[in-house]
């Protein structure tokens, strides 16, 4: 089969999508480059039918394979991928979010997408194009499917918005803006965002959005025309329902279900009485149509209509499940220093969710090792998500990080990062751990605030204290109205339509992640979110800043000693010395950890604060530039015919010619020294191979009497 190309500029680089053969056995698929970044996306549906299932089971990959970089990684026995790195976790999440919501909402079947890098320019991030990739192989697939849909990431690079910046751009711009959207009725909705900023303002996310906007539409635009000439038929599905068992559910249940969700007590966790109801009807389902597992089709029924009576109540009642208002957030207080021997810690509340943070400091030797296709480095600000089963009260098993607490802890760790100083003026590796203790919604967020707690409560000079909020949706789609929420809680997050996180400072919003469970939202819906979530943010700083208003002065007495200053990078190899003897014996003499970088960074760490600074020191000496003119005590190392030898300084020895240490005339540097004397001497010059020549008379030396 001859390949078919087609193209679209796309800030002056061509977005190509190329249609193949080489996946034919895909339900939908093909090849995507920008510059010479390229990945393979595949859609595929399963065969098999299901009934009376209450999810959607949609998996999202995304493959990073080190041959599209050029790289051969891994250790000594095991060249070949394994585990997914975060990156490529962060980025099927990413993809996740965007595409699932556009799946009609009765189509269970299973569905896999898998997104793959081929090729890697070092420019461009394949994350965007595995996003349009999904989308076209899904688009043109016969899956039941409401897209395509467009990807773009914004940049802001010298006050000036940039569209795809390349890492470099990214780096030292202040916001990172990646967008999915679609198109209704001509309209551009937007379905999805990642963002990380430098304290940016909400007019400033705003404008970024519309700078974008164009480009989306011709992106959707250019899938739409592909698939006009490309596309298959879409395949219709079995209801999730039948219409007989929804007929029997609606006549057993009446009004109940209604009445039961109007009667639930104030306050969270409140849903006992609908999950009872449902468990009756089950029961009654199974007794009626025993042995065919018609029950199952209960629960997709209560998920439906749960929802529309949730939203119908917040609409047309004001009424959210808790009994609050729309913009009241749940009851908020922290504890600080809560255990005795961490480096810092602190518990965040907001009503049922309890976040508790734990944070540990350790020296440059503690930062991690990154080896991906995309990043090879280390990092030194780490913040990790632990969600427990018992945090929402179930058992479970406990088996590692899922792809939720990684996202969940990449989310507040980005939150963060733009407030953590920099190592040259604090210099230890910093780790946060974020424990959902008890969780009823948006626990990333209580995360970013617990964090911060334990950030300023270790000493740790941040810039500014982070908080964040989670504001959600409800909306009716045939009339169209709706309501933002903030603060959402479980049954809001679970049955609403939106969950659009926002963290930040006083000053500006430093992450936002948003996904959606309808098509996508207008940005009327985007402006009112975020200044709901602009003023639900300054409360919970106010409510932080009231129990610890700055990070504390003093580190904790548990935490490493760290001495770091600049050195020469040409004279690196003078404290290493020969095999590492000059830094190895300096390890041991005081019981410390160096590390040094090749900027010449060296850092000093040890729990004894003296042995620190006495090993600083000595390391200071070694590489201390000597200044013509300078006085100094040294040491008579050794004695020739010519001259002697005087060490000055650790590793730096300087030459007394014989004519320097007397005015009169001597046969013998023995007549007036001995080896291993303390001599004054002063330097006198220093040639172009760095020796140093020195003078013991011009010191004012005095022979000792014989």
């Amino acid at each position: 089969m001859e390949k078919q190309v087609f193209e679209l500029e796309v800030a002056g680089r061509m977005l190509k999508i190329k249609i193949t053969d080489w996946a034919s056995q895909a339900s939908g698929s093909c090849l995507v480059s920008y510059g010479d970044t390229e990945l393979i996306a595949t859609a595929t549906m399963s065969n098999k039918d299901v009934s009376g299932q209450d999810f959607f089971p949609l998996s999202v990959d995304y493959e990073e394979k080190f041959y599209a970089a050029g790289k051969i990684y891994g250790s000594r026995f095991l060249k070949r991928e394994s585990r997914p790195t975060d990156d490529a976790i962060l980025t099927s999440r990413m993809i996740d979010r965007a595409v699932r919501p556009l799946f009609p909402k009765d189509f269970k079947k299973e569905v896999q997408v898998i997104t793959t890098c081929l090729s890697w320019d070092g420019e461009n991030d394949p994350d965007l194009f595995g996003m349009i990739g999904a989308s076209f192989a899904l688009a043109s697939s016969h899956i039941p499917w409401n897209g395509p849909l467009a990807a773009v990431r914004v940049g802001k690079v010298n006050g000036e918005f940039i569209l795809n910046p390349t890492y470099k751009q990214r780096a030292e711009g202040t916001m990172d803006l990646t967008l999915a959207a679609l198109e209704r009725d001509g309209k551009v909705l937007i379905n999805m965002i990642e963002m990380g900023a430098k304290e940016t303002g909400e007019d400033e996310v705003l404008a970024a959005m519309e700078f974008a906007e164009k480009t989306l539409h011709q992106i959707i635009n250019f899938q739409k025309d592909i698939v006009k000439k490309i596309g298959k038929e879409k395949v219709t599905f079995l209801a999730a329902v039948d219409l007989d068992i929804e007929k029997e559910i609606k006549e057993f249940l009446g009004s109940k279900l209604e009445e039961t969700l109007m009667n639930a007590p104030k306050g969270e966790k409140n849903m006992a009485g609908v999950d009872a109801l449902k468990e009756e009807c089950i029961t009654m389902i199974k007794e009626k149509y025993e042995g065919q597992g018609k029950e199952k089709q209960v629960l997709y029924f209560f998920e439906k209509e749960t929802e529309r009576l949730l939203i119908h109540n917040i609409l047309e009642l004001n009424k959210r499940p808790d009994g609050r208002t729309p913009e009241e957030i749940r009851p908020l207080w922290c504890e600080i220093a809560v255990l005795p021997r961490t480096h810092g810690s602190g518990v965040f509340h907001r009503g049922l969710t309890k976040i508790l943070s734990i944070l540990t400091l350790g020296g440059p030797g503690d930062q991690q090792i990154l080896e991906g296709m995309e990043i090879v480095g280390k990092k030194r600000f780490m913040h990790h998500y632990n969600f427990p089963p018992f945090s929402t009260g179930e058992t479970g098993f406990m088996r590692g990080p899922k792809r939720r607490e990684i996202g969940h802890g990449h989310l507040a760790e980005k939150a963060l990062l733009p407030l953590i100083p920099d190592p040259l003026n604090f210099p230890y590796t910093i780790r946060i751990v974020s424990e959902a203790l008890s969780s009823n919604g948006s626990t990333s967020m209580a995360s970013v605030c617990a964090a911060t707690i334990a950030l300023m409560d270790a000493g740790v000079p941040i810039k500014e204290p982070v908080a964040g909020i989670s504001i959600g949706l409800a909306k009716d789609e045939v009339s169209g109205k709706y309501k933002v929420l903030t603060d959402i809680q479980g049954p809001e997050d679970h049955f609403g339509d939106m969950d659009f996180k926002v963290a930040g400072t006083k000053n500006g919003i430093t992450a936002i992640q948003m996904d959606v469970k309808i098509d996508g939202i207008d940005m009327a819906i985007v402006k009112e979110a975020l200044v709901k979530a602009k003023d639900a943010r300054l409360k919970i700083l106010d409510i932080i800043k009231a129990q610890i208003a700055a990070p504390r002065a003093h580190l904790s007495p548990y935490a490493p000693k760290i001495a770091s200053f600049m050195i020469n990078p040409a004279r690196i190899g003078e404290v290493v010395g020969p095999k590492g003897s000059v830094i190895n014996k300096l390890i041991e003499e005081f019981g410390v950890t160096i590390d040094i970088e090749d900027s010449g960074l060296v850092a000093v760490t040890g729990q004894d604060q003296a042995a620190v600074e006495a090993c600083a020191n000595k390391i200071k000496s070694i590489v201390r530039e000597v200044v013509v003119g300078e006085i100094f005590e040294g040491t008579v190392r050794k004695i020739m015919d010519f001259g002697a030898f005087v060490d000055i300084l650790p590793g730096q020895s300087g030459l007394v010619h014989i004519s320097k240490f007397v005015p009169q005339q001597i046969k013998s540097v023995n007549e007036v020294v001995k080896e291993g004397e303390i001599i004054p001497v002063k330097v006198t010059g220093i040639d172009e191979l760095g020796r140093i020549n020195l003078s013991a008379m011009e010191a004012g030396f005095k022979p000792k009497k014989k």
